[in-house]
């Protein structure tokens, strides 16, 4: 339980708000239509690996990447329901809550 809160899982956190906000750019690039916005999702999701090689640092790399892919789908999903209207299916929201507490689960034992 110490990895749940320590220095090096703030940088899993940071690492996943900052791909979260790569998925939205590159969505907002319409497959690189627009050019500015893909560059910068480009420029996020490196700086979202830089920020999750330093977690990996203290960090088992199967807890942090699942904890990591666990927070940015989950705030990916929200984000394209808040910013683009984009509505998952009740089956897909099961399959978040089923993957979280996964990643809960495997940070426990």
């Amino acid at each position: 339980m110490d990895q749940f809160f320590s220095v090096s899982f703030g940088f899993v956190v940071m690492a996943a708000l900052v791909d979260i906000l790569a998925n939205m750019a590159l969505t907002r690039s319409e497959g690189f239509r627009y050019k500015r916005w893909g560059v910068l999702s480009i420029l996020l999701v490196m700086s979202a690996f830089t920020l999750l090689a330093q977690a990996v640092k203290e960090i088992d790399l199967a807890i942090a990447y699942a904890s990591w892919g666990a927070i940015g789908i989950l705030g990916t999903a929200i984000g394209g329901y808040f910013l683009f209207g984009q509505k998952l299916k009740p089956i897909g929201w099961v399959g978040i809550i089923v993957m979280i507490t996964a990643v809960v689960v495997m940070k426990t034992a």
